[in-house]
């Protein structure tokens, strides 16, 4: 018995609902990756004062906002979402925990949103990104890539 299969096609509705989430999701990280990727090598100094060197930040920069667009687009879906996941870890391990930020909090910043967008970041590497994507037109016919997403009945 296979638990686990990533090649396992979505149904209709699973890729409706993964088309609608990846929109919201990329459409999130374009607009924080942004300003991120217009100063990509000192977003990190200038914004918290952090010193992170310059390659990482702008790897960081690069995760949000271009794998904001290329989850909008369903385009190296698994890829993209890796490059946020491990981006949202990093910012939950080298920002929130070591400033003791609660899980949700109104008056002072929190890891709530972070780990929101990692535990997201997680669902679409591990689901796909459905029949509605780049991915799922590229692959092939006969379901020899990992991204050959057919809708099922369901």
């Amino acid at each position: 018995m296979m638990i686990f299969s990533p090649n396992a096609p979505l149904s209709s509705k699973a890729s409706i609902a993964m088309l609608a989430f990846r929109i919201v999701v990329g459409t999130a990280f374009v607009f924080h990756g942004l300003p991120k990727i217009m100063t990509p090598f000192t977003w990190m100094t200038d914004m918290m004062g952090m010193d992170i060197p310059n390659v990482m930040q702008a790897i960081a920069a690069l995760a949000e906002f271009g794998g904001g667009v290329a989850l909008l687009l369903g385009f190296l879906t698994p890829l993209a979402a890796f490059g946020i996941l491990v981006t949202m870890v990093g910012a939950l391990f080298m920002v929130h925990f070591p400033q003791g930020h609660l899980f949700i909090s109104m008056a002072q910043p929190s890891f709530e949103l972070p780990l929101l967008y990692a535990i997201s970041a997680f669902l679409i590497m591990m689901t796909g990104p459905g029949c509605f994507s780049i991915d799922a037109m590229m692959s092939s016919k006969d379901g020899s890539t990992h991204y050959h997403q057919t809708p099922t009945t369901a």
